[in-house]
């Protein structure tokens, strides 16, 4: 399992309500919605910064760890085959 740091980009993997952070009114983030990771709560529950393309914060929630899947840049190296 790869671990989580600060200011990595996660996605959350199912539907979860938030409060949209201008407006307050409720919200639904999306399975798949993208997020940056800006605080850490013991590797059990970060602070995620969801914003739309400009930049823009729409939500800002605490999603616990289970619910995210960090987004991978690079690929892992197999064994060579003997």
């Amino acid at each position: 399992m790869n671990q989580i740091k600060e200011y990595d980009l996660v996605v959350i993997d199912q539907d979860l309500p938030a409060t949209h952070k201008q407006t307050h009114q409720p919200i639904l983030l999306r399975k798949g919605q993208v997020g940056t990771v800006l605080m850490d709560f013991d590797q059990e529950a970060y602070l995620i910064d969801f914003a739309d393309r400009q930049g823009i914060t729409y939500a800002m929630e605490t999603i616990p760890a289970e619910h995210l899947i960090p987004l991978l840049y690079n690929p892992v190296s197999l064994p060579e085959a003997s």
